[in-house]
This record gives structure tokens, sequence and C-alpha cells, in this order.
């Protein structure tokens, strides 16, 4: 079997390493420095892992039949591809900084406690009826289909400013899948990504608004000694501006919409059931923890609090809906928060942002956030410069852009996964495209503003 063989090849490489490594220390002396040396073993270590990668997808592809755990390493690669990419770059990095204890430090403990407690109460409302029976009232109380995309959007966008960005998608997104799916099949194929896309930039730019909107905000804002008032008088061109752009786009989207004979209204509420009765005891349980959650958010209470209240109610009472959380994309954080907290290690990173930073803050700050996320570029280039206002609008500019330069953005893409696979890079292009044209026109405003051109 080619498997075996490919295994057997490894092992062999693996043994030539630790061979080669035994005498690597006896001529450390014989180096020309340590860097250069540091460099070399680094170097072997890359090529190593590139070389035993090579030879195991190669396995994979060519005798997938043949090894069952390889087909499922296959189909799993496939149906969680972000988790994968995420793993495989932790992997990647740990070869420049080794594991220890500064790894814990790496975890941001709060936010996937948050989030765990969030996702749960969200799947046990949903689970309820709750969004099936608020989705039927939106519709009723507003004129025709574009009205509900219009507030479903404006719901994320301002909404966001006090309960953040990740949980208004995590709260609205599943709403509007609902809504969409009770729209006649040619029309909800039309809306589907697109209005999962506009909700996640509404949230995203809606929460740059307020210190409380989004994680690198209150950080940022904190470190800087800024007042709210200051905060939200910084990026209230933005928040504007971007609010502008999403109503016109929600319009040019209607226009190209296509027709659907009769009352819409009439139609989309067809398949949503009266019949059903709603379990009072989870609505009250689950909204009296949602509250909780806010406070969480505002930094009233602890995250600890939430997260072990909701793991007491849901072992107690309702243990069916532990299954329905989505650990794929917990894991998928932890992996990325390694990846970007190694980074930070790298001294010829580190050393990089040295020499970028000066005078360039903003468009450095949007730069990083494409490859690392808004909210640990902040946290690591606030570091190496005092100018925060700089840094508060490039890591709010910087979270458009790629499907990581906001984390709350991979939440949107898993519910779109978790609705079809196969959308996925369908919805991918619609969301780094519209995710370029806002930002193109974030930093013109941007540039304006900071020449001068533009003053408030």
């Amino acid at each position: 079997m080619i498997q075996l063989e490919a295994l057997n090849l490894c092992f062999q490489l693996l043994l030539y390493i630790r061979h080669d490594f035994g005498h690597v220390k006896s001529r450390r002396q014989k180096r020309p420095s340590h860097h250069a040396y540091r460099f070399s073993v680094l170097k072997f270590r890359f090529f190593f892992f590139l070389d035993v990668s090579v030879i195991y997808l190669y396995a994979v592809v060519s005798d997938r039949k043949g090894n069952i755990m390889l087909q499922k390493l296959y189909v799993f690669f496939r149906k969680e591809t972000v988790l994968s990419i995420a793993v495989i770059l932790a992997l990647l990095s740990m070869f420049w900084v080794r594991p220890d204890k500064a790894y814990f430090t790496y975890i941001d403990f709060r936010t996937l406690g948050l989030l765990f407690c969030l996702m749960a109460i969200v799947a046990g409302l949903k689970a309820v009826g709750v969004f099936d029976i608020l989705a039927k009232k939106l519709l009723m109380g507003t004129s025709g289909i574009v009205g509900v995309i219009r507030l479903l959007v404006l719901l994320c966008f301002f909404l966001s400013m006090v309960i953040t960005n990740d949980v208004a998608l995590i709260t609205f997104v599943p709403l509007a899948l609902i809504i969409v799916h009770k729209l006649p099949k040619e029309l909800g194929n039309y809306w589907l990504l697109k209005i999962v896309a506009m909700q996640t930039i509404a949230a995203n730019l809606g929460s740059m608004l307020t210190p409380i909107g989004n994680p690198q905000n209150l950080y940022l804002y904190a470190r800087a000694g800024m007042s709210a008032a200051e905060l939200i008088t910084l990026m209230l061109p933005y928040s504007a501006t971007a609010l502008i752009l999403l109503l016109i786009w929600i319009q040019v989207a209607a226009a190209k919409a296509p027709h659907v004979c009769g009352s819409e209204k009439d139609k989309t509420l067809l398949g949503f059931s009266d019949r059903k009765e709603l379990n009072m005891e989870y609505l009250a349980a689950y909204l009296i923890l949602f509250t909780i959650c806010l406070l969480t958010v505002a930094r009233i209470i602890p995250y600890q609090i939430p997260l072990v209240l909701v793991l007491i109610y849901m072992l107690l009472r309702n243990r069916e809906n532990i299954s329905r959380v989505d650990y794929s994309l917990l894991a998928t954080f932890i992996a990325l928060f390694i990846f970007i907290g190694n980074l930070g290690r790298i001294p010829q990173f580190s050393s990089f942002l040295e020499r970028i930073m000066a005078g360039r803050e903003t468009l450095t700050a949007v730069l990083a956030s494409q490859i690392m996320s808004n909210v640990p570029a902040a946290l690591l280039l606030s570091g190496f410069t005092d100018n925060y206002r700089a840094l508060i609008v490039g890591t709010n500019i910087g979270g458009l852009g790629t499907l990581i330069a906001s984390m709350a953005s991979l939440i949107s893409f898993k519910y779109i996964a978790k609705e079809n696979r196969n959308l996925r890079g369908k919805y991918l292009g619609i969301f780094t495209a519209s995710n370029i044209i806002f930002m193109i026109f974030m930093l013109i405003l941007y540039f304006f503003l900071d020449k001068g051109f533009l003053k408030l």
C-alpha cells in the first residue's frame, strides 16, 4: 500500500533528523553565528515538515480508498477548511516558537467562554422557535422583502454598537437564514449570500463607533486614556459613510432581484407554523442567560459567571442543546490565537514592524489585520507606537478585507458552511469583493480626513 510506503519513508526521515541533530550540538561551535545557526535549523525543520506533508497528501490523493483514516481526514479537511488551515498555520508557527507556558497567554479565554455561551443560548432560542416567530412578526410589520432585508442589516449595524459585532451576527444571521428560506426559491437563492455578507459588514462597521462595540476599541481607547465621546467623534465619519453605503447596496441589490408575481409578503409567510407551542421555561431561562451575557460584554460581571450558569442549566435541564454548539468555531479561534501569538514572538517579525510603523500606523494596522485579524493586530501594534488614534482607525478599517481580518466574519462563514458547504466558495467571493469595495471607500475617507481636505 502506498500509504505504508509513505509512512515508512517519513519514519526513515525522522530517524535521519534525530541522527543529524545529535551531531548538530557538537558542530555548533563551528557555526558563524548563533542567528545563522538558528536560521538553518528553522529552515531545516520547515522543509522537513513540507516534505512530510507532501508525502502525506500524495498518499491521501492517490489511494484514499486504501485507508479509512486517511479518507476521514480528507473529508474532514473539505468540511472544515477554515479550521484545518488555522491548525496548519498554528503548527507551522511552532517551528519558530516552541510550545511553552507563554502559549496559555495567547488564548483569550474570555472571548471563547462568551462565544460558547452565546452560541448555546442562540441555539436554545432557535430550538424553542423564537426566531421563527420573530421572523413572522418582522415580515408582518414591514412593507415587502426589501424592508425586511434593510431591517435585518440595520439591526446588525446599530445593535453591534452595544452588544459587539460577534454577538450581533450570532443573533441575527440565523434569523436572516430563517426568513430567506420562507421566500420563494428563486428569490431566496438570490438573497441568501448577499444578506449574510451585508450583515457581516454592517456588524463590523457599526461596532467601530463605540468603545464596547468590539474588543480592539475597548483596549485601545482605554490604553490611550480617551473618553467615549472622543472615540465616537473620531469614528463617526466612518460609521456614517458605512451606513450610507449599506443602504445604497441594499437598494441596488433589490433593483436587480428577480421579480416575484403576486404578493411578496403573503408568499414569504408560507411555511411558518402557528401550531408550535413555545416552551416558556426554556424561553425565560435563555433570555435571562442572554441578559447576563450582555452584562459580561459590558464588563460588568466576569465571563466565568455566565459560563458556569449556561453549563449548569444545559446539564440539568437541556442536555441536547450541548451538541448544538459549534465547537469547530471555538477550535478555529484557539488555533488562530496560537498562530497570532507566535508571530508576535518572532524577532524578525517584530523588527520588521518597528521599521515600517513610524508615520504609517493606520495603513500598517490595516495590512496587519488582513493577516492576523484586527484584535490581535491592535494588541501587537500598540507595543510599537503611542499613536493610538491611528491604530483605532486602522484596526477598524482593517476589519474589512480577508475572512480573518475580523474574527467575527468567521461566524457568518460558518453559518453559510453549515447551511450548504457547496456555497462556501461563492460566498467567499461575494464577501471579499464587497469588503474590498467598502475598504477602498473607508481608506479614501481616511486620506481626506488625514490630509485636512475634510474637517468636522
